[in-house]
């Protein structure tokens, strides 16, 4: 599968994910929820990469990648807070929206910090996309 289907797939389990936390921090607190869901998915994690790396590669990550993806990890952490504790106090129907607005903000950081281009068409795509973020979340 290239890229386009892996996102696709993301995409997917991403939408699963709202409809399903929404059920299970019902009755519990939002941090706790997120704990929850964090251990599950950090026992999922390492088993995945147990089972598809050897041992030994961990040994070889340099202090620039453990820096990076530590920080990754805890914008990671701290997003997941805010999305559980958005989805306790409101619906999913806006709050999942307005969580990817983080797709336009992700275009205009690899634009600063990697140099990346977009072309007119992406700009517009991007344009629509908070543009419908910004419809859906109005009440």
């Amino acid at each position: 599968m290239n890229w386009f289907w892996w996102a696709l797939a993301s995409a997917g389990f991403a939408g699963a994910t709202a409809v399903l936390a929404k059920a299970g921090v019902e009755k519990v607190d939002s941090n706790l929820a997120t704990a929850i869901r964090t251990t599950v998915a950090l026992i999922f994690c390492w088993g995945l990469a147990w089972a598809t790396h050897t041992p030994g590669s961990v040994a070889g990550i340099g202090t620039r990648t453990w820096v990076f993806l530590g920080l990754s990890g805890l914008a990671t952490g701290l997003s997941w807070v805010c999305y559980f504790h958005a989805l306790k106090v409101g619906d999913v129907s806006q709050v999942a929206p307005v969580d990817k607005l983080s797709v336009a903000i992700a275009v205009v950081l690899a634009m600063v910090f990697f140099g990346e281009k977009i072309s007119l068409k992406d700009g517009v795509g991007i344009a629509l996309m908070v543009t419908g973020v910004l419809v859906m979340a109005w009440k």
